[in-house]
């Protein structure tokens, strides 16, 4: 049986588990955290799903300051969204009214009302956000990422390239009342708005940069062999293959043994098996990995050490 390998490259820095809502992203993120700590990689395991499941999966409650594990090296974190938009809302208030008084005709109370709002999507940004400086600091060996479902991971994906059109228009703002400054005094200097958008637009390369590296940065996809996760992880699949990252390791969670003897696990074995062959028939060019059924839930260290053994391998077979 295949096992996901090639983890412990050196090269490979950020490692994302992503795909259909139920299908046991976080355990098998989990998984692969205990699994790298125990082999000596210094890992940090991050949750960007605002359900934050890695409490349960880990038996330990996090929250949104990195804490120790049972196993050595591990550390986990819960990203808090809110709580780290509103600490740049903090740090680049000024910078972020002057925007708005520069660029347009609002005036106070409104600028208050727009900045008092929970801007759509403000999660993904705030949790992009963290997770590349997080990356960025390199005080981990590892990042193993657990996404929330396949919507909410595309949108995160996305932002680069969403943040660089909302960094372009608000550019364009700042141009024009440059033009106004040097026209009528002769001069204009940069300020604290230009350093902050000039900023932005580094760290939204430098995200893109790490998205799309195909040695530091790779996402692991995982289903379930049922009718809609097979679908759905189809569509995922096109959708990161036009952003340009790294796919080439699938997961194919709770199959049953197929030399189960027990009529009803025989019946549901051969549901499964026209779905298991229709993610070969799909997903050919990938490492495959069937993760068995297993007779209880996955809940604790002892249980995600047990899990390693199924769904990793230190080396990848020969091709």
């Amino acid at each position: 049986m295949n096992a996901v390998c090639g983890l412990l490259d050196p090269p490979l820095k950020l490692i994302l588990f992503g795909g259909k809502g139920g299908v046991g992203k976080t355990t098998l993120a989990s998984s692969a955290g205990v699994y790298l700590a125990e082999r000596g990689k210094r890992t940090l395991l991050v949750s960007t799903d605002p359900a934050h499941s890695l409490s349960d999966s880990l038996g330990i409650e996090i929250g949104s300051e990195t804490r120790n594990t049972e196993i050595e090296g591990l550390h986990a974190l819960e990203i808090n969204a809110e709580k780290e938009f509103a600490s740049f809302k903090e740090q680049y208030d000024k910078e972020l009214r002057s925007i708005f008084d520069t660029g347009s005709y609002l005036d106070k109370d409104d600028v208050d009302s727009i900045l008092a709002l929970q801007m759509p999507g403000i999660d993904e940004v705030m949790g992009l956000k963290q997770i590349i400086e997080l990356v960025r600091e390199g005080k981990y060996d590892k990042y193993v990422l657990d996404t929330a479902p396949t919507g909410h991971a595309l949108r995160l994906l996305h932002l680069p390239e969403l943040l660089d059109q909302w960094i372009k228009v608000v550019s364009k703002m700042r141009w024009k009342y440059r033009y106004m400054v040097e026209r009528f005094s002769g001069g204009y200097r940069p300020d604290a708005v230009d350093e902050l958008l000039v900023t932005m637009k580094k760290s939204v390369k430098h995200i893109g940069d790490i998205l799309k590296d195909q040695k530091a940065c790779e996402f692991i996809a995982v289903t379930i062999p049922e009718d809609m996760a097979i679908r759905e992880t189809g569509r995922l699949m096109d959708s990161l293959k036009r952003y340009g990252i790294r796919v080439r390791q699938l997961i194919i969670n709770n199959v049953i043994c197929p030399s189960s003897t027990c009529p009803f696990c025989m019946e549901r074995r051969k549901g499964q098996e026209k779905y298991i062959k229709s993610a070969r028939e799909q997903f050919g060019n990938l490492n495959i990995v069937e993760i068995p059924l297993q007779q209880h839930e996955v809940k604790g260290i002892r249980d995600l050490q047990r899990m390693t053994g199924l769904a990793f391998a230190d080396t990848c077979p020969a091709t």
